[in-house]
């Protein structure tokens, strides 16, 4: 198993809600799209591969939330399976309908949240990041 972003305590944080049964699954999950969506992104590291920055550990922990977040809100359980919507009803937020929307480049579908906090720290596949 990969690098995990995450933690459950702060996917609860991040959500405002007791983190789900099988969280850790969730998290490493999004973790692995997180990487994913960064494969030719450039930032600093130490020796184990982690983010030497704050802010960049950080956004990757805000994504890996905004990613389970978001697949939650869909039904998606990590897998893809579910795709996006057909209908989701969650207190009082309501969705339907099916996306057909073609996979993103890089093979995983970001939440939109996810790739918000990515883009906020500069972690643009392809870019290198501001030293």
């Amino acid at each position: 198993m990969g690098r995990v972003y995450a933690t459950p305590e702060q996917l609860a944080a991040w959500t405002g809600t007791p983190a789900p049964d099988g969280a850790e699954r969730l998290l490493a999950r999004a973790s692995e799209d997180i990487d994913s969506a960064l494969l030719t992104a450039v930032y600093p590291v130490d020796d184990d591969g982690d983010p030497t920055e704050q802010n960049v550990a950080e956004a990757l922990r805000d994504a890996t939330c905004a990613q389970v977040e978001w697949q939650l809100a869909t039904g998606d359980d990590g897998t893809g399976a579910a795709g996006v919507w057909d209908s989701v009803s969650i207190g009082p937020v309501s969705l339907s309908g099916r996306s057909s929307a073609p996979p993103a480049a890089s093979g995983v579908e970001l939440a939109p949240r996810a790739a918000r906090a990515l883009r906020r720290a500069g972690l643009v596949p392809g870019v290198v990041w501001p030293w």
